[in-house]
């Protein structure tokens, strides 16, 4: 902790980065003045309420920077630009153009950059929308004129894309990536009323219960961490070449295959799916016609987040979704095809696609422990629930894993920042 603390004030020292920390700090605090300007127009008390039965709101209130609780001018956050990033993403994978802009260096990074931010503004008027739509069916939109919907919408546009040009500046003269860390301010902001609720309820439960709900605190830490940084590592050799009187290649190195290749994505597919029939069934719940109503009901109680079938449907989708999106951004053929073009192998196997069957079998394999951890970040409320009795827990699995990533992200570009210029790094051992 010394050395840690001792490498930051000699980053701090340096003239360009303590301009970029102090950058970083100021965007925050815009961010967070912001993030309390309220929409016109809602009833705030009832909102809470609808948050505290609603776990699908509660899930996009974290990503939205904690903005959609106190439904401010910024309160569909970064839900609309994480959607369009996905969405690009899967279609880098289908379309040849754009994975061939996707390798144009920072060219095609701009042009990528370009084309999610102008699908983030479609999206933002959709998910507005239906934003309004929800709350005006729970009575909690007192002004139904259409100019309201209008000026609710283009306000909720207009603040998600002044939330992404702040990420986007935080990323580019500041420290980090900016869009993970207005997340992470949004979800570490709330950690002193979580405190707080989590502090009162600790109070009035027994000896027995406190314990087991610091072991899981503590123990679901540490577990992100080593998940988050696990990896098997692959050594790659590398034939040597002779040219001339130099002799060149003849060394080896080490192919990381992370535990956890697909972060936090998985639950935020699997979240959407699991809570939509639930959605369903609450909007034509009141509906007159008794058989619609009946299996609108159904619905509600069948996927009800306290059910037994709810929560093992939403572990099975986020091990699914964990797998298929592992399978989008780590193409062993391709890694496999790179090896081979530089003169690397890896030892005991043939170049070519025995080294992809080779990569593909180990990346199934460690996937799937992987998975598994993330389906228990996915159901840990319900299980902490059912093991303290409590409601409320300091911070959900999900926003552990997403502070977690970001620190360590973030440390890591500090670290490169202080060996570029020759300073020893925060991980340095």
């Amino acid at each position: 902790m010394k050395k840690i603390f001792k490498s930051f004030m000699t980053a701090f020292s340096i003239p360009d980065l303590r301009k970029k920390f102090l950058f970083t700090f100021l965007m925050l605090v815009v961010f967070r003045l912001v993030a309390h300007i309220p929409i016109s127009g809602v009833d705030l008390a009832s909102l809470k309420n609808l948050f505290a039965r609603n776990q699908f709101l509660t899930l996009l209130d974290i990503f939205s920077g904690g903005t959609l609780a106190n439904f401010s001018i910024m309160a569909l956050g970064l839900n609309p630009y994480i959607n369009a990033s996905i969405i690009f993403q899967l279609l880098t994978m289908i379309f040849p153009a754009l994975e061939e802009l996707s390798k144009e260096g920072e060219y095609g990074r701009q042009r990528l950059d370009q084309y999610t931010r102008f699908l983030t503004v479609p999206l933002c008027f959709i998910q507005s929308f239906g934003m309004y739509a929800l709350l005006r069916n729970q009575k909690i939109v007192t002004t139904f004129s259409p100019l309201s919907l209008v000026s609710m919408m283009l306000t909720m546009t207009a603040g998600t894309m002044f939330l992404v040009w702040l990420g986007e500046l935080v990323t580019e003269r500041g420290i980090g990536n900016g869009v993970s860390l207005l997340i992470f301010a949004g979800i570490v902001g709330r950690i002193p009323v979580s405190l707080g609720q989590t502090a009162v309820v600790l109070e009035s439960t027994q000896t027995f219960n406190t314990l087991v709900f610091l072991l899981m605190s503590v123990g679901v830490i540490a577990g992100v961490v080593f998940v988050n940084e696990g990896a098997r590592e692959i050594r790659v050799s590398y034939a040597k070449r002779i040219r001339g009187t130099r002799m060149y290649g003849g060394a080896s190195t080490h192919l990381p295959l992370r535990i956890n290749q697909a972060g936090v994505i998985p639950i935020i597919f699997a979240v959407s799916l699991i809570l939509l029939p639930s959605m369903v069934g609450r909007f034509f719940e009141q509906v007159k016609n008794p058989a619609i109503s009946r299996f609108a009901l159904f619905l509600v109680t069948l996927f009800d987040p306290s059910s037994w079938f709810y929560n093992l449907s939403y572990f099975l989708l986020v091990v699914g979704f964990t797998y298929f999106y592992t399978a989008i951004v780590f193409d062993p053929q391709k890694i496999a095809e790179e090896i081979k073009k530089y003169g690397g192998f890896v030892p005991g196997i043939r170049p070519g696609k025995p080294t992809a069957e080779y990569l593909s079998k180990i990346l199934n394999r460690i996937t799937l422990p992987g998975a598994i951890f993330l389906g228990f970040i996915a159901i840990l409320p319900a299980l902490a629930r059912q093991l303290t009795g409590m409601d409320t827990m300091l911070i959900g699995g999900t926003g552990i894993l997403i502070v977690v990533s970001v620190v360590l992200e973030t440390v890591k570009q500090l670290e490169a920042q202080l060996i570029m210029r020759s300073y020893d790094g925060f991980l340095k051992k």
